[in-house]
């Protein structure tokens, strides 16, 4: 099987966040659908899909209400990601649940910008 190093994980991930990021016209959650930018981190790796989706559920579960894509793609590309953010894709990539279910209960709901 084919392992991706969590480094250059992170790395394609922030590298994807800064791209969706800088759109010709003023961003926003219209510009790009949560479910085509879990796409495209499909495409990099499933673990950065799988870790996105979780911490999208557990924000949905923790704040009563759903993620945007903008709030995604800022906790990827903030400094070196929300460290959240960065557990749930390392721990979906070495399919540790355990972790990825005790890491949902710190995703912060923070306030919308």
């Amino acid at each position: 099987m084919n392992r991706v190093h969590p480094v250059l994980l992170c790395a394609c991930i922030a590298m994807l966040a800064k791209v969706a990021a800088q759109p010709a016209s003023a961003p926003s959650d219209a510009d790009m659908p949560m479910a085509d930018y879990l796409g495209l981190l499909k495409q990099i790796a499933p673990a950065a899909r799988d870790g996105a989706q979780a911490y999208a559920q557990a924000f949905q579960q923790r704040c009563g209400r759903a993620l945007t894509t903008a709030e995604l793609r800022r906790a990827t590309s903030a400094g070196s990601g929300d460290p959240v953010l960065m557990g749930m894709i390392r721990a979906s990539q070495v399919r540790d649940a355990k972790a990825i279910t005790e890491l949902g209960q710190r995703v912060a709901c923070g306030d919308r910008r």
